[in-house]
């Protein structure tokens, strides 16, 4: 007779006993990892937060009852003269115009070069297979530079102005999207291209008609998602000189007391056009990959 509690192999079967006392010491075990893990956190958050107290100006236990002054100083003058900031909301809408043109423009090219990159990465999608290490690091050097780093080395070479912004953000988001994109790719089904390699198609040709179809829903989805972080992206870079919506709102927080308002204004903007953005995208990217 089969037996239906342990299998139909042959021979001892194990003691239900033995099998409670094993899943019993995993379970053990998993909680001791689990607490030793933890405890490791507490240890390195504990110990991070100490020497960043040694080395800090002023104690953050100590200042921590100002954490609200100087937001409470900018919302009670912009209260003051809040029938000023629509209008001044309205001034800046060309400097806000000039973010959102460098941020499509960046997310635009490094959505271009993602998609190279992550085709002539992805194994089995190669080009050339023994290249996408090199495709891969390259991707990771994109990412591992922040965007404001590569900004200010452009702003010596360049000047300042919406270029630099753009390249540097554009390569930030080559590196990003491209991760994403290969791993969209790898989950490609492959019987299409074979099919094109099987009636003599091309690299390019099998990757147009074979690949694209399949990841341009997820690949949209993860652009447009990107458009939105490099909107707040374009505005930090203005404080670096890069123009746009930050540089004014750099302008009136050093300013200080009498353009509250202003920075009170810029703030309301950009919250409202992410906002926006966020909507419509999210929108746009269901009816993408849901229908």
């Amino acid at each position: 007779m089969v037996d239906i509690a342990f299998g139909p192999d042959r021979g001892p079967k194990p003691e239900p006993g033995t099998l409670r006392d094993s899943y019993l010491q995993q379970v053990q075990r998993r909680r001791l990892y689990g607490g030793l893990l933890l405890l490791l956190f507490v240890v390195l958050m504990a110990s991070g937060f100490r020497m960043a107290e040694d080395r800090n100006a002023g104690g953050f236990l100590d200042g921590l009852p100002m954490l609200g002054a100087f937001p409470a100083e900018v919302l009670s003058e912009a209260w003051e003269k809040r029938a000023e900031v629509p209008a001044l909301a309205i001034s800046y809408l060309p400097s806000l115009i000039e973010t959102l043109n460098i941020a499509a423009v960046a997310t635009l090219l490094g959505a271009l070069a993602a998609m190279a990159l992550a085709l002539l990465s992805t194994r089995g999608l190669a080009r050339w297979p023994r290249a996408t290490g090199i495709f891969r690091r390259l991707m990771d050097a994109l990412r591992a530079v922040p965007e404001i780093v590569v900004a200010l080395v452009l702003i010596f070479i360049l000047g300042g102005g919406p270029i630099p912004a753009v390249i540097a953000i554009a390569l930030h988001t080559a590196g990003a999207l491209g991760k994403l994109f290969s791993e969209v790719a790898e989950n490609a089904d492959l019987k299409p291209v074979e099919g094109l390699t099987s009636v003599g198609a091309g690299w390019t040709q099998r990757m147009w008609l074979g690949v694209l179809p399949q990841v341009a829903p997820n690949w949209i989805s993860y652009a447009l998602l990107r458009f939105e972080i490099n909107v707040r992206a374009s505005a930090i870079l203005g404080f670096v000189g890069e123009g746009g919506i930050g540089h004014e709102l750099k302008l009136a927080m050093q300013w200080g007391q009498g353009r509250y308002d202003q920075v009170v204004a810029i703030f309301l903007m950009l919250f409202l056009t992410i906002a926006l953005i966020d909507r419509l995208s999210d929108r746009f990217r269901t009816r993408m990959v849901k229908g």
